[in-house]
């Protein structure tokens, strides 16, 4: 906080930056980075290059829908309270991009595309194709090539594992549905219409958790079935996680039947990703292609 009471710069750029998405993505990242066995420099350098450009997608957000956000009285947005000057939002999100960027080169060739790509699809969505019918696919290519940055970072560009970009890809429609579940009503009044508004509050919320359990189901056939399968404990851990995935599905589309559209459905799917992510790390399962 300054003198004034007012809370400084760098917290409300942060903020604006949708820190729990921007937190998570970073997370998963940087824990598949570690399971498989990159050195300590590369598992930073590879949560650095995620958290910057995740900054850079959430503040570009933030940025551009600045009036849509003021029209609909966003309390949770500085920007729509007027606590901090668009510009300065908007100057941010380049900056964090372009670090975004400079870090990515150091991850080697494969990660670095994997990583732009990533940036991209997340600066395209909030730059009109979340208007579109087409809003999911964002979500889809930068969830699918998260498992790439944080595999094929380093000199020998290993590829990860087919099913654990599938996981990424399917986990992304749970991403997208649920996070904007509880805007539908704010989003139709400033003329957003998605692929989750298109299949309403029950239709998206159905959708998004039984995404989920394709994404679990597929970890767990990765982990069972793969090049390299877990035995003993992991068989556990594998079953066990899934199971845990599957138990917080049923809760969420309990709450979506019942016209529940809060943020506690996107806490669902963030606390199953972490779930599947640390499952993957501890049960030793081969996440290299």
């Amino acid at each position: 906080m300054t003198d004034s009471g007012r809370p400084s710069t760098a917290r409300l750029l942060f903020a604006s930056s949708h820190p729990g998405p921007t937190v998570t993505v970073t997370v998963l990242a940087t824990v598949l980075a570690a399971a498989v066995g990159h050195p300590v420099w590369l598992v930073v350098l590879v949560a650095a290059a995620v958290v910057a450009g995740q900054l850079s997608i959430g503040l570009a957000n933030d940025w551009i829908d600045a009036d849509r956000d003021r029209a609909v009285g966003r309390s949770d947005k500085p920007v729509a309270r007027g606590l901090i000057d668009v510009r300065t939002v908007r100057t941010a999100a380049f900056v964090t991009a372009a670090v975004a960027v400079l870090l990515s080169i150091g991850l080697g060739p494969v990660a670095a595309v994997a990583h732009l790509v990533l940036v991209a699809a997340g600066w395209a969505y909030d730059a009109g194709l979340k208007r579109t019918a087409w809003s999911v696919a964002p979500f889809v290519v930068a969830f699918g090539a998260l498992p790439v940055v944080a595999v094929a970072a380093g000199p020998t560009g290993q590829w990860p594992a087919t099913w654990a970009i599938a996981t990424g890809a399917v986990f992304g429609i749970a991403i997208h549905c649920t996070n904007v579940l509880p805007d539908l009503v704010d989003d139709a009044a400033t003329g957003v219409r998605g692929f989750p508004h298109r299949l309403g509050l029950r239709g998206a919320g159905v959708t998004a958790f039984g995404a989920l359990v394709v994404a679990a189901f597929l970890v767990l056939g990765g982990q069972l079935a793969g090049d390299d399968p877990v035995r003993g404990v992991g068989v556990v851990l594998a079953v066990g996680g899934t199971a845990v995935v599957v138990v917080l599905a049923v809760v969420g589309v309990r709450l979506v039947v019942d016209g529940r559209a809060s943020r506690t459905l996107f806490r669902l799917v963030i606390a199953s990703s972490l779930v599947l992510v640390v499952e993957l790390g501890l049960a030793g399962a081969r996440l290299v292609g």
